[in-house]
């Protein structure tokens, strides 16, 4: 089969999944999504697209991932992942998948090895300390500057498009110490500090919290909610395990009373307490997926009434589930 494009997640996974395929394959058309998108199928898609990093769609020609939560949705389909070509493993990033992949047949360069390296890192988020986790690297460099895309959204996928050109062809050292690479970073450490700023007024402890492990940042009262790298809230909250952010997702310039939910582990706890698997809350939901270290979710909601219903229950359930879960700190309230 002839492929013709590259579908694939917009963050800095996604660009690295590209950059090997697009190597492999002489694909050179790349188109960038989020798993929403994908679900609700509001992108076509095509027999001859290979998509990494995403939701399995309907049609296409080759599908590479890591998500648990994607290849259950496979199955409740009644879908054999087996007959879909491409490949699905439980690795720490889909760029280690689409690697793996490919290295025993395609001539891939050698410097992707450490650029795997760091997207295994990076979407896992294996940090073990906030020095670690702030240190500067090339992947943290290039993450930031995806970070730091501002404008309409055809000039974001217009700056994947190039940035997977140049992953692709060259060290992601190299890659980091461009000039126009390193200006786009720089203008994501300059949103962060308005993040922090943002995440100081609107962080708090999650009511109930017996333990003070879950910080919640409530976006829902907010008229059109604020770019944030949530994550951020540990430098603030050091203390905590975890951090949610909630916020209604919008439709253009349109803010709907839906509801949008992602979550991560704080720095080092992913490494120190196995039992924790933010993923699996989300999965226990139904409401989304993710990995052990950080994931996300939706619910579609008719009204504002059912809307703060609804996100009241979810924030019982997930302080439920997250203590049900067990490891150090673990309450017999949950």
């Amino acid at each position: 089969m002839a492929y013709e494009r590259i579908i694939a997640h917009n963050d800095f996974d996604g660009v690295v999944s590209t950059a090997i395929v697009s190597r492999a394959t002489g694909l050179d058309r790349f188109l960038f999504a989020g798993p929403r998108v994908i679900i609700d199928s509001r992108m076509p898609l095509f027999p001859t697209d290979i998509v990494c990093d995403l939701p399995c769609p309907l049609q296409c020609a080759m599908w590479f991932d890591h998500h648990e939560g994607n290849l259950e949705d496979l199955r409740l389909r009644g879908v054999d992942p087996s007959t879909i070509p491409g490949r699905f493993e439980r690795r720490d990033s889909c760029a280690r998948v689409v690697y793996e992949y490919y290295s025993p047949t395609a001539a891939l360069p050698a410097f992707y090895a450490a650029t795997v390296d760091e997207a295994d890192v990076l979407d896992a988020f294996k940090f073990s300390t906030v020095e670690e986790w702030r240190r500067e690297t090339p992947g943290k460099i290039v993450d930031g500057a995806i970070q730091g895309q501002e404008g309409h959204p055809r000039q974001r996928d217009e700056f994947l498009r190039v940035l997977v050109r140049l992953v692709r062809d060259f060290p992601l050292a190299e890659v980091a110490g461009r000039g126009d690479i390193l200006e786009h970073y720089r203008r994501s450490k300059q949103q962060e500090e308005r993040m922090l700023e943002t995440i100081g007024k609107e962080a708090r402890f999650l009511d109930g919290d017996p333990g003070k492990q879950l910080i919640v940042i409530d976006f829902t009262p907010m008229s059109k909610p604020p770019r944030m790298v949530k994550k951020l809230a540990f430098l603030l909250f050091p203390e905590a395990r975890a951090v949610l952010e909630i916020r209604n997702p919008m439709r253009g310039s349109v803010k709907t009373t839906d509801l949008s939910l992602s979550m991560s582990l704080g720095v080092g706890v992913s490494a120190a307490e196995g039992t924790r698997n933010v993923g699996e809350i989300m999965r226990e939901l139904n409401i989304g997926d993710g990995h052990a270290g950080a994931g996300a979710g939706g619910v579609n909601c008719r009204s504002k009434a059912e809307m703060l219903s609804e996100k009241e229950r979810l924030l019982r359930e997930i302080l439920r589930l997250w203590y049900l879960q067990g490891g150090p700190g673990k309450s017999n309230s949950g």
